[in-house]
């Protein structure tokens, strides 16, 4: 006679679960909280991505909820979808939002549906959406973890001269595809990623202060883990040393096995308080993110920009 499985409790809404370090994260989330309730946020294969997570987990509370990250319609429409389920008591209260979905590609000329940069619709501005969308309905002390990357700190020591630093402009411009210098090429493409990744904390920083009370968000950095999936886009070679060479710096200070950076997701995720809302983790560590964002004119800017060209589809956001 099996046994019967554990009431949910609570509710974690994640982007980025499908592969990679999101997809093992998700499996320690529901495999050590049985209470949990998962709510996949997938662009397509739901069933079989559900399916296959409560396999891995022994948790059979996974659904999935359509959503693609480079549609600002598609990210109201998904929202809209779980605030219904929530308010009709289909899902427990809402207890965190996790946003590890990421993209890194060749240039930075590829547009969304809506016509802004692809790199920056999907790791900046897809968060934004869903995080509003939500706001109202997240229980007192729920907390919200948005995967970043030390390529924001822009030196040697955190990206090891294989990603660019961060070239702030103007969040307009960012937005805008092809508006970066050589914007077809390589360079530029994952110069807008690890862009991206700085405004993720400027991200985190603004909705700290912002969020309802008891709410925390906090920015999380997995560090470099190789056979993520994140250079997909990338050309044959480099695929190659990331899958095939990398892996060996997992035995050094220098990289992360992706089992430990997703184990470490989860706990930031839904273990102990980590620090004060808006703070960065490092892996497991409490630390400081770049000097450069603490910027509070950058960060100013980009909350602006943001609110302007997502919308505002619920009337209780807040300015």
């Amino acid at each position: 006679m099996s046994t019967p499985a554990t009431l949910a409790t609570k509710t974690i809404v994640m982007t980025g679960a499908t592969r990679g370090l999101g997809r093992l994260a998700a499996i320690n989330l529901l495999h050590d909280n049985p209470d949990l309730h998962l709510v996949v946020v997938a662009r397509s294969n739901g069933t079989a991505v559900a399916e296959e997570l409560r396999e891995a987990s022994g948790n059979p509370h996974v659904t999935t909820v359509t959503g693609d990250l480079a549609s600002l319609d598609s990210l109201h429409a998904a929202g809209a979808t779980i605030r219904e389920q929530l308010d009709r008591s289909k899902l427990p209260r809402l207890a965190g939002f996790v946003g590890n979905a990421g993209l890194q590609l060749l240039r930075a000329t590829g547009d969304t549906v809506d016509g802004f940069e692809m790199t920056f619709a999907v790791n900046v501005l897809a968060n934004y959406v869903l995080v509003e969308e939500l706001r109202e309905h997240f229980a007192s002390s729920a907390r919200i973890v948005i995967t970043t990357s030390d390529t924001h700190f822009g030196d040697f020591k955190h990206n090891m001269g294989m990603v660019p630093g961060p070239v702030w402009r103007d969040p307009s411009d960012l937005a805008r595809p092809g508006s970066a210098k050589k914007a077809d090429g390589v360079v530029a493409g994952r110069t807008a990623y690890s862009t991206s990744k700085l405004a993720v904390v400027y991200l985190v920083h603004g909705l700290a202060r912002r969020l309802p009370a008891g709410v925390e968000i906090f920015s999380f950095n997995p560090g470099l883990v190789p056979g993520t999936g994140l250079q997909r886009d990338a050309g044959a070679i480099t695929r190659f040393a990331f899958t095939r060479i990398m892996p060996v710096i997992t035995l050094t200070p220098y990289a992360r096995r992706m089992k430990v950076s997703g184990a470490d997701l989860a706990a930031a995720a839904i273990g102990p308080a980590p620090g004060p809302s808006g703070s960065y983790i490092n892996g497991k560590a409490l630390e400081p993110s770049s000097p450069a964002s603490y910027d509070p004119d950058r960060e100013d800017a980009l909350w602006n920009e943001r609110r302007r060209i997502a919308g505002r589809p619920n009337a209780a956001l807040a300015s």
